[in-house]
């Protein structure tokens, strides 16, 4: 994105609302700006004239030379559009609002903030914020934000809605040393967002991660769009927060209830390969192990202990994620046993005592990362009586440096081994407090690597009669329904190729009789109704029907019970074949969220779906490999994988159909949620019993 190198690469910078008062947001823009070795030229904009930081101020925004690349404007808000009325004259290329006062603050604000777009947008002027912190380019010494302090130059590019947050973080990384190439506060994102940023960084050169923090998206798909292309070249690693969510609307699905919007965030993150996090603390940690570090090559971890209680938790934790405990090659124990104590373990972890020195540390991982069984290395330490901590990370850094293979310190206790972690720090080995966050980070590297060599899906040809399935929900329309249930709804699914069980509509129970005998028993009877969604709530289901007399009483029992349910119209009894034995219940269906689009759940189904929430989510369109992997997520996969000699269930079917569900909410825009539940799995091949679809009031939701 060269039209942004306005903002981050200016060669001129007007500060407007410049000030000589130390602490005013004018002032502090100013002496960043020359605090952190700009070399451009900088104009600051006060009516008093004068000099600010020993630079001759201009009077009026008239007289500055132009074209200017950037400008920071620092004015209250009213002085705000007048003043880019008086940039755009010059003109400018890119402003910075840092003001506060807009959208934020309500309904005037908000306005305030549309006039200023549609100026800047007018005159193709590039906007950040208003009301944000500013930015940084260490790579220039840009600094062009109000921050307190300038981070050292790095790899890592991190943008943030909050400024707060910003705020936080720039002031940990000063105390941690941690790099950064670009630091941008995004503010109210009236024109560029998380999307502009995440294009712009993936060609940034000077970055080597994406870290963000965002509180929500106003376009889900481009969102989802830059953050693919960005992480198929470098990790992108972000936080969301707001993980709850009310719900604008009343569900009326299984899928509607239980779809919310951080479901769909976190399948947005997912299916991009964004690597999501939960906390700052977890953000801090992937950071410095991806900025500092190789992705490794494999699962096999080894631990070079002084200690094996540690050893013991670092093995553990290991266990619980997608790491394996590295067995080491004959020829590495070997070499071990000829210099280790006789009474050190040789085995993966690796115990070399307490009594361990930094000699004996170094002769280790020189032969342990040799081995061609292992992928990464984690140290660990503790301030034993005989440990010499800084001799020990010096020689941490110098076996990492020659290896190429990912090293990683954890050096347990604070005062003791606070010269020992600074050291790795230096060197770039990130350095824990504790084993569990350094194995979660070496997980996450292994993760990412794994996510990085998967090869694109195959694209799905779709064979079905869209006309057809339109025509039944405008017919819907028509009678203003906003609900095509179950007999009406087979005829769209139908339409689309998709497994339906032989059905017919009965209004007597004569005609349940004579269907049942043409279908062959056992058969199932369901209310058919438009009112009635949840069939089994009002006795509404009776299954295994295998005689006349059953069908009939079943017929009367529904039916009365039915007609108890307010304002439900009772067309009579769906008559269905009864699945094979053995076939087991799952739910594929959607809902459509407002950033994303249809949300695609598949989970364990039938009545107590919403209760055991055993499901997983994706955002359409879906990939074949989208499809096998939200089947497999789920707690219960065992059971449909099949236990104590059960067959498995066709997978393909089920794969098949999620697919299918997922073209049709792409197809239909204005449905809004659906259900295929139960769909009844079995050895071969699948049914969908009962299928329900939801329409917006309007054309499109």
């Amino acid at each position: 994105m060269h039209e942004l190198n306005a903002l981050f690469r200016p060669e001129t910078v007007a500060v407007i609302g410049a000030s000589r008062t130390p602490g005013k947001i004018g002032a502090i823009v100013v002496s960043n700006l020359v605090s952190a070795g700009f070399k451009g030229k900088i104009f600051p904009v006060n009516p008093a004239g004068g000099e600010i930081q020993g630079i001759p101020a201009v009077t009026d925004i008239c007289d500055l030379p132009g074209p200017l690349d950037l400008a920071v404007v620092c004015v209250p808000p009213k002085a705000v559009l007048p003043s880019l009325e008086g940039l755009a004259s010059v003109p400018v290329r890119a402003v910075i609002i840092i003001t506060a006062g807009f959208r934020e603050v309500g309904r005037e604000g908000y306005f305030l903030e549309e006039q200023v777009v549609k100026l800047c947008r007018e005159k193709n002027i590039i906007l950040l914020g208003p009301n944000c912190l500013g930015l940084i380019n260490t790579e220039n010494g840009l600094n062009a934000s109000f921050a307190a302090g300038q981070p050292p130059h790095g790899g890592i590019g991190f943008f943030s809605q909050s400024g707060a947050l910003c705020v936080a973080i720039l002031d940990w990384a000063l105390g941690e040393g941690l790099g950064f190439s670009k630091f941008i506060s995004l503010g109210n994102k009236a024109m560029l967002d998380e999307s502009d940023m995440l294009e712009y960084l993936r060609q940034d050169a000077g970055t080597r991660v994406i870290l963000g923090y965002m509180e929500g998206v106003e376009d889900g798909q481009a969102f989802m769009r830059q953050a693919l292309f960005a992480a198929r070249v470098k990790p992108v690693i972000m936080m969301k927060s707001g993980s709850t969510s009310a719900g604008a609307r009343a569900a009326s699905s299984h899928t509607g209830a239980m779809a919310g919007s951080d479901q769909a965030y976190q399948a947005a993150f997912h299916q991009s390969g964004v690597i999501r996090v939960a906390d700052v603390e977890t953000l801090f940690n992937l950071a410095m192990a991806f900025s500092s570090q190789p992705l490794p090559k494999g699962p096999n971890l080894a631990i070079v202990t002084n200690s094996g209680g540690p050893g013991i938790l670092a093995a553990d934790a290991c266990e619980r994620s997608r790491l394996m405990m590295a067995a080491l090659r004959g020829q590495t124990v070997e070499q071990l046993s000829a210099f280790l104590p006789s009474f050190a373990s040789l085995y993966n972890p690796i115990d070399i005592i307490g009594d361990a020195d930094a000699e004996r540390y170094e002769k280790t991982l020189e032969i342990v990362l040799q081995d061609s069984q292992v992928h990464a290395v984690m140290v660990l330490l503790t301030p034993t009586a005989s440990a010499q901590v800084e001799d020990t990370a010096r020689a941490v850094v110098r076996c990492a440096q020659k290896s190429g293979k990912p090293v990683f310190g954890c050096f347990m206790g604070e005062k003791t081994v606070a010269s020992g972690r600074e050291i790795l720090k230096k060197g770039s080995i990130p350095c824990y407090a504790f084993p569990e966050a350094a194995i979660a980070s070496i997980d996450a590297m292994y993760a990412y690597s794994l996510w990085r060599e998967k090869s694109p899906s195959a694209e799905v040809c779709w064979l079905r009669d869209k006309y057809k399935a339109a025509k039944i929900f405008e017919q819907a329309r028509g009678r203003d329904m906003h609900e095509v249930v179950e007999f009406e709804a087979q005829g769209v699914l139908a339409a689309y190729g998709l497994p339906i069980p032989e059905t017919t509509l009965a209004r007597t129970s004569d005609d349940a009789v004579a269907a049942a005998q043409k279908i062959g028993y056992p058969v199932v009877l369901k209310i058919a109704s438009p009112q009635i969604s949840h069939k089994s709530d009002v006795g509404g289901v009776a299954v295994n029907l295998a005689t006349e007399e059953a069908v009939r009483r079943a017929f009367l029992n529904i039916t009365s019970r039915a007609q108890r349910v307010k304002d439900a119209y009772v067309m009579g009894c769906l008559v269905q074949a009864m699945a094979p034995k053995g076939s087991k219940e799952v739910i594929v269906g959607f809902s459509r969220d407002s950033q994303f689009g249809p949300l695609i759940l598949f989970g364990l189904g039938g009545i107590y779906v919403e209760i055991l929430k055993d499901v997983s989510f994706r955002l359409a369109p879906l990939t074949l490999g989208d499809a096998h992997e939200m089947i497999r997520e789920i707690r219960s996969f065992p059971l449909l994988r099949g236990v104590r000699g059960e067959p498995p269930v066709d997978f393909r079917a089920i794969e098949d159909i999620i697919m299918t569900m997922s073209q049709l909410a792409l197809d239909f825009p204005d449905i809004y949620e659906a259900d295929f539940n139960p769909v009844l799995v079995g050895e071969h091949g699948a049914l969908i019993a009962d299928c329900r679809f939801s329409l917006c009031r309007t054309d499109k939701c």
